[in-house]
This record gives structure tokens, C-alpha cells and sequence, in this order.
């Protein structure tokens, strides 16, 4: 089965409705509906989904929509030591937050595709991680 990582960029984005991260994302998550793919967020990404929401929509709006996104077929994944000093290290060597070094070091212990629009993940080299690029709208 396929394995795909979400980052907070794509997260934000299907939960906006932008589009073309609202097909794209959402294709995802059908696939994880049947069974086709395994779908996951690291849960620091998700805690970055959260705190954004609550700065643009307020806290019980974030709220809502963070409940609704885990209702879902997403397996939010806790952090262990090897993924903590993988993140380190990539964000140690390549300029990118130390959020989205999580999604980067997920999708690597998962071997897993990162789904993003985020241009500093996708600014890697593919040698570090594989993405499914979304292009801002």
C-alpha cells in the first residue's frame, strides 16, 4: 500500500478549499478511504494546523475544523527519537522550519510521498525527500 505524509501547508489548504490542493488532498483522502493509501501527518504539522486556524479563525473555529480533519482517514503520527534527530539534522543543514523539517523526516521514516505546496520543502533535493508538489493558486 502507498504511503502518503500530509504537511500543515496541504492541511491548511484542503481545509480552506484552495484549489488545486482541495482535489489533489481530497484524492488523497478518498484513496485512504478505500484502502488504497495509507495517509498520515506527523502530529507536530498537525499542532502547526491548529495554531494557524487559531490565529486566522479564532480558537473554537480551529477547533471544528481540526476535529473534522481527524475524523478522517489520517493516522496522525507521534514523534519518536529517530524522526527528532532526523529533523534536527535536516533543518541543521537545510533552510527550512523545524515544523516542516517533521513532515521531511516523517515522510522519510514512513517512505512515504510529502504533499505540499510549501516551496521550502520543495526547494529540497529529491535525493532528501519525495513530494507531490500542489502549486499555490
Amino acid at each position: 500500500m502507498r504511503s502518503v505524509v500530509l504537511d500543515a501547508w496541504a492541511v491548511l489548504a484542503l481545509l480552506r478549499g484552495e484549489r488545486p490542493a482541495l482535489g489533489i488532498v481530497g484524492r488523497y483522502v478518498n484513496q485512504a478511504m478505500g484502502g488504497e493509501t495509507r495517509l498520515a501527518i506527523c502530529v507536530i504539522n498537525l499542532g502547526e494546523v491548529l495554531y494557524r486556524l487559531i490565529q486566522v479563525e479564532g480558537p473554537a473555529a480551529a477547533q471544528r475544523h481540526v476535529a473534522r480533519f481527524r475524523a478522517g482517514p489520517v493516522e496522525i503520527v507521534q514523534v519518536r527519537e529517530p524522526v527528532v534527530m532526523d529533523a534536527a539534522a535536516l533543518k541543521a543543514a537545510h533552510p527550512i522550519s523545524y515544523a516542516d523539517a517533521f513532515a521531511v523526516a516523517t515522510a522519510r521514516a514512513e517512505r512515504a510521498i510529502l504533499v505540499t505546496g510549501d516551496v521550502e520543502i520543495l526547494d529540497l533535493p529529491k535525493s532528501i525527500v519525495k513530494t507531490r508538489r500542489i502549486e499555490r493558486a
